[in-house]
């Protein structure tokens, strides 16, 4: 596999496309951050790292609203990619949806949001954008 990422957030769109609850995903540490960035900014219900003796499994439970099962995520979009790389300097980090979305950033401080990045003033490789 080239694209780990590529493949854990077409995954996500998948499953969001077929209205599945439960989502499994191969675990790396960089994935384990981006699902934590994604709970904590509410995009998924919940989710449960399980040890399976090799690389482990990264189990999301998927967020829908309760009466129209309308995803919490309308948007998952790929940005820096192994064949194009993009990075962004602090003054010029991306706001998605003129911030009501989030662009997760890989910096020197960690895997972050653009919003914490901002505050941090550390630009980045720019991941992905979800909104």
């Amino acid at each position: 596999m080239t694209d780990p990422i590529a493949d854990f957030l077409t995954r996500i769109r998948n499953a969001i496309t077929a209205k599945h609850k439960v989502v499994e995903i191969p675990a790396s540490n960089l994935k384990k951050d981006i699902t934590k960035i994604l709970y904590e900014k509410g995009y998924i219900l919940s989710y449960k790292y399980v040890d399976d003796g090799t690389q482990g499994i990264i189990k999301i439970a998927l967020k829908y609203h309760p009466e129209s099962k309308v995803s919490a995520i309308k948007s998952l979009e790929r940005i820096s990619r192994p064949g194009l790389r993009k990075y962004a300097s602090v003054d010029k980090l991306p706001r998605v949806l003129n911030g009501l979305g989030i662009a997760i950033l890989s910096t020197s401080q960690g895997v972050i949001t653009d919003k914490e990045a901002r505050k941090l003033k550390v630009g980045g490789e720019v991941l992905c954008y979800v909104y």
